[in-house]
C-alpha cells in the first residue's frame, strides 16, 4: 500500500503556484458591481502575454461572436464580465494543466485537452439545462481534474498497484485511488480550489464530479461537470489510465432532464468547435 499523509498533500498543494495577481484582480473586479470595463481592461493590459491569449480565445468559434474582437475593452463589452473571467482563468491555468502527467498515463498536453473539452461541454450542457451560470460551469469543468497534477508524483509510485487492482477486481478507479493512496484526485482538486479562494459550489463540483449525488450546495452544477467529463471521455479526449472506469450517474441525467440523445447532440456540437479551440491555446 502506498498511502499518502495529509501533510504530503497539503505540501504538494502549497507548492502549486498561486493564481497570478492579474487573475485575482480580474476576479475581484468582475464580482464588484461598481467595476467598469475600463477597470478590468487596465488590469489585463498590464500583462501583454495574457492580453494576447485572452483575445485569441475571445475570437474562437466557441464564443461565436460575429465580428473580430480586437481590444480587451471590446472583449469585455461584447462577451461580458463573467465570460472574460472564465477566459482569464483558462489562460492562467493552461500551463499548469499542459504538462505530462505520467502517473495517470497522460502525455504532454492531454490533461489540458481533457480539461478544456470538459469546460466547453459543461458550458453547453449548462445552456441546454437552462442553468443560469454558464461561466461557473465552464470554470468548474476546466478545473475538475486539477488534483491529478498534485497526485501525479504519488501515482507514479502506485501506478502498477492501482492498475492491477482496477483490472483484477473491476473496481472503480476513484475507489481504488482512495484505497491505495488514501486520497483521490477529486478531493485533492477541491483543496486546490479552496487554496485559490474559489466559490464553495465550485469546490464542491470538483470534489464530487464522479459522485454528483453527494453534492449539497449546488447539485445541478456538480451534475453538469459530471456529464461534461463523461462526454469528453466518450469522445476519447485526454483519456489516461482511468479512461472509461467511471460509471455515468443516472441521477445527474435525471436532475438535468437529459436523455442519451441529448448527450449525442452535445458531442456533435463539441466536435465542431473543439479543434478550433485547441489551436488557440
Amino acid at each position: 500500500m502506498t498511502r499518502i499523509s495529509m501533510e504530503s498533500i497539503v505540501e504538494a498543494v502549497n507548492d502549486l503556484p498561486a493564481l497570478p495577481h492579474v487573475v485575482v484582480r480580474v476576479m475581484e473586479l468582475t464580482e464588484d458591481p461598481d467595476s467598469t470595463a475600463d477597470d478590468i481592461s487596465n488590469v489585463l493590459n498590464q500583462d501583454q502575454a495574457m492580453t494576447a491569449r485572452v483575445l485569441r480565445l475571445a475570437n474562437s468559434a466557441f464564443y461565436g461572436f460575429a465580428r473580430r474582437i480586437s481590444t480587451i475593452n471590446d472583449a469585455i463589452i461584447f462577451l461580458g464580465f463573467k465570460t472574460i473571467r472564465s477566459i482569464v482563468m483558462a489562460v492562467s491555468v493552461s500551463d499548469i494543466l499542459s504538462g505530462e502527467v505520467e502517473g495517470y498515463a497522460l502525455e504532454h498536453g492531454e490533461l489540458w485537452k481533457h480539461s478544456q473539452c470538459t469546460a466547453m461541454a459543461a458550458r453547453l450542457i449548462a445552456r441546454k439545462a437552462k442553468f443560469g451560470f454558464l461561466d461557473l460551469a465552464y470554470t468548474a469543468g476546466l478545473l475538475h481534474d486539477i488534483g491529478k497534477v498534485i497526485l501525479n508524483s504519488f501515482m507514479k509510485e502506485a501506478y502498477h498497484e492501482v492498475v492491477a487492482k482496477v483490472s483484477e477486481e473491476n473496481a472503480s478507479f476513484i475507489d481504488t485511488e482512495n484505497e491505495i493512496l488514501g486520497f483521490n484526485h477529486a478531493m485533492v482538486g477541491a483543496r486546490v480550489a479552496e487554496k485559490w479562494n474559489l466559490p464553495k459550489e465550485l469546490v464542491e463540483a470538483i470534489a464530487f464530479h464522479h459522485h454528483p449525488e453527494k453534492a449539497e450546495i449546488n447539485k445541478r452544477l456538480t451534475a453538469i461537470v459530471h456529464l461534461g467529463d463523461t462526454v469528453c471521455v466518450m469522445m476519447g479526449i485526454g483519456i489516461g489510465i482511468d479512461g472509461m472506469l467511471y460509471p455515468v450517474s443516472e441521477e445527474a441525467l435525471n436532475l438535468l432532464g437529459f436523455r442519451e440523445a441529448d448527450i449525442e447532440t452535445i458531442i456533435s456540437e463539441l466536435i465542431d468547435v473543439f479543434a478550433d479551440q485547441q489551436s488557440l491555446l
